[in-house]
């Protein structure tokens, strides 16, 4: 299993636009939003290709385009409410990671057919595939974990990697 090129940029420019939201040099001034060449340029990839991903990001609802000549682009929410699971999901698509395949087989009907023989009773219905049942828990629990992590939380632990003595206070 491997995610696309297209969701690793996506998470890095997320982050990118997140840092750039933070305000520096203790100025007082929010930060600034980031046009597609300044992000293309520090992501290493084509404005062209950079311009797809941003605009699946914008039609969910995660950034937002700044029009204008010093126009380009900024989180549509807050850092901590962009999860990974939402980036992979605009990017990836949202369908299941696994489907069975055989279930018409005969494999499955004897597997199916002894397990509500014997788990009639304790829990009738459970008759699925054995192997798309051990598929889906591990694709759930993928999904907490990433439903877990946040651009915050990356932002976060950058900080912590930056500033170690700041975090022992």
């Amino acid at each position: 299993m491997q995610f696309s090129k297209s969701t690793d940029y996506a998470l890095h420019a997320l982050l990118h636009l997140a840092l750039a939201k933070i305000p520096h040099n203790g100025n007082g001034h929010k930060g600034h939003n980031v046009g597609i060449k300044e992000l293309s340029a520090t992501l290493g990839v084509s404005e062209s290709y950079l311009s797809k991903i941003m605009s699946k990001l914008r039609q969910d609802g995660i950034v937002r385009a700044v029009p204008g000549v010093n126009g380009g682009y900024e989180l549509a929410r807050q850092a901590d409410q962009i999860t990974f699971l939402d980036v992979i999901q605009v990017i990836e698509g949202r369908q299941g990671m696994f489907e069975c395949s055989t279930s018409e087989s005969r494999q499955h009907r004897l597997l199916a057919e002894e397990g509500t023989a014997s788990t009639e009773q304790e829990s009738p219905g459970k008759n699925g595939c054995l192997i798309e049942k051990v598929m889906f828990g591990a694709e759930r629990q993928l999904h907490q974990y990433l439903r877990e992590h946040t651009i915050q939380t990356v932002l976060n632990e950058a900080s912590e990697r930056c500033n170690p003595e700041a975090n022992k206070k």
